[in-house]
């Protein structure tokens, strides 16, 4: 899948919460990997901003289970201790 679909797409938990949308993929350049998914944007704030939403309002993309018609990840933001 291109990750350009998943921008936009609804976040649940495998219990069934929703957490919001994807605003925003992190991506490792140096792996090649996709590291976290956003549930605000990134661009334009500033560098504690960044850093608030990575630790609040993210999940980090080991977690997510399947990316389908959702993005289904295996525990929350409060679960993972962000």
């Amino acid at each position: 899948m291109r990750i350009s679909k998943i921008y936009g797409m609804d976040i649940y938990t495998d219990g069934g919460r929703f957490l919001g949308r994807v605003q925003d993929v992190v991506i490792d350049l140096e792996g090649g990997e996709v590291v976290r998914l956003t549930m605000e944007p990134l661009s334009s704030i500033s560098k504690d901003e960044a850093k608030r939403i990575l630790k609040e309002n993210s999940v980090l993309y080991k977690n997510v289970k399947s990316v389908e018609d959702v993005v289904v990840v295996t525990k929350g933001r409060k679960e993972e201790g962000l």
